[in-house]
């Protein structure tokens, strides 16, 4: 889902071997008394290209919003997809359909309870991006009512990749909308480091301010944020930015650094991880370091994820997850904060899928409880569980 799918053709390969060495700790399998007492649990499967899990403020702990990237929203309940029935939304006839386009992201209102409002990010048939609020029908919690249709941004996109697309809101209460570097391959147009575009940065949008809110830019220099979270417990947001020919990256913006006064810069297209992009050398000191990078030799393309807060697993407690879709590695890391290196970057993948079964890793998704999911394109979610719990 990023712009970097399928096998690595061979310029890119060749790309990846004149950079240095990732820098940041190197992953291990996760130590064997964690590990063990860690299983996956496929909860659904024959899904239509599934892209987000997500939890509705105020909703009973049994139900959750599924998204499929071809268009509909499909509501989860006792861990069961009604894939008969009529979807909570469908806006199937309304959006393009390349391999990066689609319906993309899914947001709840913090008071989704009490005025039912909701916001989607999808790509029109134009292939423009367009973020959508609506709100359930009157009465009926299982529906939407295409005629509450308000919409807050449309951004014209140049090519038909790197739409971002995700949507989460923060603990300000504003809506975060994270947009790709407007696609091709290297930036052609220089988005990532214009001020003067929506494109390449993550935005924070006030819905409670009027119909005529703008968008306030809270970091520029991304490439394509391919999911992206906020820690519920510390307010950090975390973002899985997809790289171009060599490196992929984690970078997090700080619960302080939210503020649209001094955006973050996190450097594409001048590097990408912590490496010069198409240049022997560069001044980094104007950007801000990922937390972590990983080379092509494990990946193409991250699924950026969660850090985990819930309580059915309490050994994974304040590790940040995060996956690849190429190669469906999942990892985890702890961070400690700004200045401070990155520990415990542990391979789950030898634990949980000892038999490579899983593929196309798309998103993860976390519960109104803090548990973890992880999506296939192909189609299925799978829970993270105790082992033995099934």
């Amino acid at each position: 889902m990023g712009g970097a799918r399928g096998i690595l053709p061979l310029w890119a390969l060749l790309a990846a071997s004149c950079h240095p060495a990732a820098a940041g700790p190197p992953a291990r399998p996760v130590p064997p008394t964690i590990g063990s007492g860690v299983t996956l649990v496929r909860i659904a499967a024959g899904l239509s290209r599934p892209v987000a899990l997500v939890a509705a403020p105020g909703d009973p702990l049994d139900r959750m919003f599924v998204v499929e990237q071809t268009g509909t929203i499909r509501i989860m309940r006792n861990r069961t997809v009604d894939l008969a029935g009529a979807p909570f939304l469908d806006v199937s006839q309304r959006i393009s359909r390349g391999n990066e386009q689609g319906l993309l992201g899914l947001a709840f209102h913090p008071s989704y309870a009490e005025n039912h409002r909701l916001f989607v990010n999808l790509t029109d048939r134009k292939g423009n991006t367009r973020v959508l609020e609506f709100r359930t029908a009157a009465g009926d919690p299982n529906h939407v009512d295409p005629a509450s249709e308000h919409e807050w941004l449309k951004v014209d996109q140049p090519y038909s990749n790197h739409n971002g697309g995700n949507l989460v809101f923060g603990p300000d209460g504003l809506l975060y909308v994270g947009l790709g570097d407007g696609g091709s391959a290297g930036d052609p147009k220089g988005n990532g480091q214009n001020r003067r575009t929506l494109l390449g940065k993550m935005l924070a949008l006030n819905v409670d301010a009027g119909a005529l809110s703008q968008p306030a830019m809270v970091a520029l220099g991304l490439r394509n944020p391919w999911r992206y979270s906020f820690d519920r417990e510390t307010g950090d947001l975390w973002i899985g930015d997809v790289g171009q020919n060599a490196f992929e990256e984690v970078d997090v913006l700080p619960a302080a650094a939210l503020a649209p006064a001094m955006p973050t810069n996190f450097g594409w297209n001048r590097t990408e991880g912590f490496h010069c992009f198409n240049a022997p050398t560069c001044d980094q000191r104007a950007f801000t370091a990922p937390v972590i990078e990983y080379d092509h030799n494990n990946g193409c393309s991250i699924t950026g994820g969660y850090v985990y807060r819930g309580k059915r697993l309490p050994a994974l407690i304040g590790r940040y997850f995060y996956a690849d879709y190429c190669t469906a590695m999942i990892r985890s890391l702890k961070w400690n904060g700004p200045g401070k290196p990155v520990a415990d970057v542990w391979d789950w993948r030898p634990s949980l899928d000892p038999e490579l079964r899983l593929a196309n890793l798309s998103s993860f998704g976390e519960d109104a409880a803090g548990e973890l999911y992880v999506i296939s394109l192909d189609g299925e979610i799978y829970a993270f569980e105790p082992a033995g719990s099934r």
